[in-house]
């Protein structure tokens, strides 16, 4: 354990700060499981750019790479697309 005060609060702070996280990037997978499952295409084009703006939010706050980000948008627009 931690002597310091300021090693203490950050050992807090990290402990917060990544179930902050860990909820926003859960929370992000269900969306696009839930996009990959639609039939419906104007349903799906609905959703599309809400999961497009959760990814952008959580590369910008480094939750998930940029490049994972781009991705997972892609391959979610060709799904989209192809339905």
């Amino acid at each position: 354990m931690s002597n310091h005060k300021s090693a203490e609060k950050r050992a807090r702070q990290n402990e917060k700060l990544k179930l902050h996280n860990k909820y926003y990037a859960r929370s992000t997978r269900n969306m696009i499981k839930k996009l990959r499952e639609l039939k419906d295409k104007k349903e799906a084009t609905e959703l599309l750019p809400k999961v497009s703006s959760l990814l952008d939010k959580l590369a910008k706050k480094n939750i998930i790479h940029r490049n994972k980000a781009a991705n997972l948008k892609s391959s979610l627009t060709l799904h989209v697309n192809s339905l």
